[in-house]
């Protein structure tokens, strides 16, 4: 039957939005937004597999990323929402990706923040997924609050560093809920190096779709651009003194964003004629 996904709802909006957390985060990941967003969008928080109460797919590698796609397509029957906008972060943004690539009839707009196609060649993915291993081994061989400090300290997150000790700690408290298994399945199944490589579907997308990025953040910002660059349908975001994770650094602009481009009136996309079609950014 697959894996099936926890959530929890928040908001009193009309418009359904499923929001997916990071790696290391679950479902309360974006709760400090609620004050921003809860009076516009009716929420749906889900807990990825390997963490919150989400167990791991039962198929390893690439099977279990695309089992888990399709555990949220399955939750999407289950609420029987035929169409929801959905908001993604890193990881989450990656999950986000392919669903509107296997699914996108179920979504009506598309949110990535910090969030990436995949990797082009064979041997990217084969040394990505190495890497992925021995944060793995690291993680079993010395717990998960060894692992956190690791993780925090890479340079991809500096720009949390400087959060409200407030949000800092929640944060913190958030990452050490996690398990040994539940991370290391995680890197196994959701990590770049098992994700199919999506770059020759996006200009097939008529998904409407927003990037957003910290413009600290020049490794993800550049990938964006180059995401614009093959979307037709897509508009760009980079947040002025900001790293990989806006939502935490700027949460008044970039519940503006959000909102912003969720209220902007739509059409029907047309259907797929050459890659000529006209890009906004």
């Amino acid at each position: 039957m697959g894996v099936k996904l926890a959530y929890s709802t928040w908001g009193e909006g009309p418009r359904p939005l499923v929001l997916l957390h990071g790696f290391t985060g679950n479902r309360t990941s974006f709760d400090h937004l609620r004050p921003l967003l809860g009076s516009s969008v009716r929420a749906i928080a889900v807990d990825l597999p390997g963490h919150g109460e989400t167990p791991l797919p039962t198929k390893p590698g690439r099977e279990g990323f695309l089992e888990t796609v399709d555990a949220l397509v399955a939750l999407l029957d289950e609420l029987e929402l035929p169409s929801v906008d959905l908001l993604g972060y890193s990881q989450g943004a990656r999950v986000a990706l392919a669903a509107a690539v296997r699914a996108p009839q179920r979504l009506g707009r598309l949110i990535l923040e910090s969030g990436s196609p995949g990797l082009h060649r064979r041997q990217e993915r084969a040394a990505r997924r190495e890497s992925d291993t021995q944060l793995a081994s690291f993680l079993r061989t010395r717990g998960v609050d060894a692992f956190v400090e690791r993780w925090e300290a890479l340079p991809l997150f500096e720009g949390l560093r400087n959060l409200p000790a407030p949000q800092a700690e929640s944060l913190r408290e958030r990452r050490l809920t996690c398990t040994v298994e539940g991370l290391a399945g995680a890197l196994a199944c959701l990590g770049t190096g098992e994700q199919p490589d999506f770059w020759p579907a996006l200009h097939r997308q008529r998904v409407p779709t927003l990037l957003l990025t910290g413009e600290k953040d020049t490794k993800f910002t550049e990938l964006a651009r180059k995401m614009a660059s093959e979307l037709p349908v897509v508009w760009r975001h980079a947040f002025t003194g900001c790293g990989h994770a806006p939502h935490l650094e700027a949460p008044e602009a970039y519940a503006g964003e959000v909102l912003s481009f969720l209220r902007t009136p739509w059409y029907e996309a047309p259907p797929f004629e050459s890659p000529t079609d006209t890009i906004h950014t």
